[in-house]
């Protein structure tokens, strides 16, 4: 086992705090109400509609508060976590069996993709502190990106326009335009280019 420089000159370590971490308020009343509702009617009224039943699943969205530009298609069985931090902008589109796990706001820029399986993870948690407290950090995927089938997008991450997140990447870091990047940790790989 090898340990960091930084893990070796540590003079103690860091008790956790479980109690204090689930004693802690992360969601106002109005909002646990909401998230309830959502787990109990985003069943009967998103994941069993048919897929080209587009305009439903979007009204169904904007019910709950997500704010969901034109032409927007998101395939039925999207996991999203709280539909009020999301927002995705006209013609942009979010594959088979996505996640958005939009604790913290997720935006999605216009003619984005989110292909099948892929994670949007809009919450942590500070492992410096022993309480855990929870982080709701946004995520932005740019006009005209792709997130490949896999690829998993960190809390705070800016995925700039028109970059790609290959299939099974892992990106932690803000990914500039038109990047293509690979791998775990992403890292760049190409450019795309379009006319």
């Amino acid at each position: 086992m090898t340990f960091t420089k930084e893990a070796l000159n540590t003079t103690a370590p860091l008790a956790v705090d479980i109690a204090a971490n689930r004693a802690s308020r992360k969601w106002s009343r109005k909002e646990l109400i909401a998230r309830v509702l959502w787990d109990f009617l985003s069943f009967p009224l998103f994941l069993w509609t048919a897929r080209p039943f587009w305009a439903w699943r979007r009204f169904v969205l904007r019910l709950f508060g997500a704010q969901i530009g034109r032409d927007v298609h998101i395939y039925p069985n999207v996991r999203i976590a709280v539909p009020w931090n999301l927002e995705i902008a006209d013609e942009a589109a979010v594959g088979d069996r996505a996640i958005l796990y939009s604790l913290g706001l997720i935006r999605i820029e216009k003619g984005a993709t989110i292909s099948q399986n892929a994670h949007l993870c809009a919450g942590t948690h500070d492992h410096t502190r022993p309480d855990l407290p929870l982080l709701k950090l946004p995520i932005v995927i740019g006009t005209g990106a792709w997130i490949c089938a896999d690829a998993f997008v960190g809390p705070g991450v800016t995925i700039g326009e028109l970059s790609v997140v290959g299939a099974r990447a892992v990106a932690v870091r803000d990914v500039p335009a038109r990047a293509i990047v690979a791998g775990n940790p992403a890292r760049r790989v190409g450019e795309r280019k379009l006319i």
